[in-house]
């Protein structure tokens, strides 16, 4: 009887290498595009109290006309401003598909209830992505058969409780937004994971089943390394990409010329609330764009609910995580960050 070409603790090494090679990489690239970045940036905040003017409407009360040119510029800006934690983003993507055992990751992470999406969440903070960012992140959870609330709990966890963002916030409009920002979306993703939770209990029972232990392939994992990167980056970056281009174009739609009048009035913060939620921004845009438009005129709810909706998800990042997500599961969590988003205007309008 022929042997077989590898034992248990040859796996055991192989699979401990892997996850020592995806931490080297997760945490390079998060100190890179994140960590350092940040760090050098808090001072000069904390110097100047601004983090430059607004990439919706630059220092002026409107967006540019609707058009080509207004695609363009957006579409530089943005990408100008994420690519580095983009590519972070694909890079552990592409190890959480390949590198991590699936075993550990259903032993951790999913099962349908609060410890998993503890432990995600908790993935999430120091990791400080935007929503787009997180996005390959998210997918790729996904497909490893991670709970739906878990995987909900990273990929909004990142953007809204990025704890570099919110000392940005106290910094430039007050601790009293970040206090704000930090109570309320602990809320938006609470809410996130019993939707994704009571989701996930309506699967086939079999996603949520843990994987069938499968032979060594130790020898092919940079091969499949290298070939889950570029299938993320050619299945997700060129519609991201088209996406990103017709919002810049259209931002002046999403978000009218600012006068005082115009931002006290009930209509705004409900049109504001649908706009945040699709629109697409880099890590802590919301916050010049929340002080540049209060400095035209818009009040406390209409900058309560952009700054919570803005960050959390956008029409770019749901395309995106539709390829591990549902569809209608997307959209109801969109709409909870809408609600969310109005709650947030509320409270704002009431004690800020």
């Amino acid at each position: 009887m022929a042997r077989p070409v590898t034992t248990e603790p040859a796996l055991r090494r192989g699979s401990t290498a892997a996850v020592v090679a995806f931490l080297v990489l997760a945490v390079a690239g998060v100190f890179v595009a994140k960590w350092d970045p940040y760090f050098q940036k808090a001072f000069a905040v904390a110097a100047h109290h601004t983090l430059g003017a607004s990439i919706v409407t630059g220092k002026s009360a409107a967006a540019p006309p609707v058009g080509w040119a207004a695609a363009v510029a957006y579409t530089v800006a943005y990408f100008k401003a994420i690519w580095v934690a983009l590519v972070a983003g694909l890079v552990i993507g592409a190890g959480v598909q390949t590198l991590l055992p699936e075993e550990w990751l259903f032993r951790v992470l999913g099962r349908l209830g609060w410890s998993s999406a503890g432990v995600a969440l908790a993935a999430a903070v120091p990791s400080m992505m935007c929503t787009c960012c997180s996005a390959p992140v998210a997918v790729s959870l996904a497909k490893k058969n991670v709970a739906p609330g878990a995987v909900l709990a990273y990929w909004i966890g990142n953007p809204v409780l990025n704890p570099a963002t919110i000392i940005f916030m106290g910094f430039v409009l007050g601790w009293n937004w970040a206090l704000l920002r930090i109570a309320m979306g602990l809320c938006l993703i609470a809410g996130a994971v019993w939707i994704g939770n009571r989701f996930g209990r309506s699967l086939d029972t079999e996603r949520l089943k843990p994987p069938a232990p499968t032979a060594d392939e130790r020898p092919g994992r940079l091969k499949r390394f290298l070939t889950t990167l570029g299938r993320l980056v050619v299945g997700l970056v060129p519609e991201y990409i088209v996406i990103v281009g017709v919002l810049g174009a259209v931002r002046a739609w999403l978000f009218p010329a600012m006068s005082p009048a115009l931002g006290h009035s009930a209509w705004l913060v409900l049109a504001l609330a649908i706009a945040g939620t699709l629109f697409v921004i880099p890590t802590a845009g919301e916050i010049p764009i929340v002080q540049t438009l209060m400095g035209f005129g818009l009040g406390l709810a209409g900058a309560g609910t952009l700054m919570m909706t803005l960050p959390a998800i956008s029409l770019p990042s749901m395309a995106m995580v539709s390829q591990g997500l549902s569809p209608r599961l997307l959209a109801t969590v969109a709409a909870w960050v809408a609600v969310v988003g109005l709650l947030t205007g509320l409270v704002a309008s009431l004690v800020l």
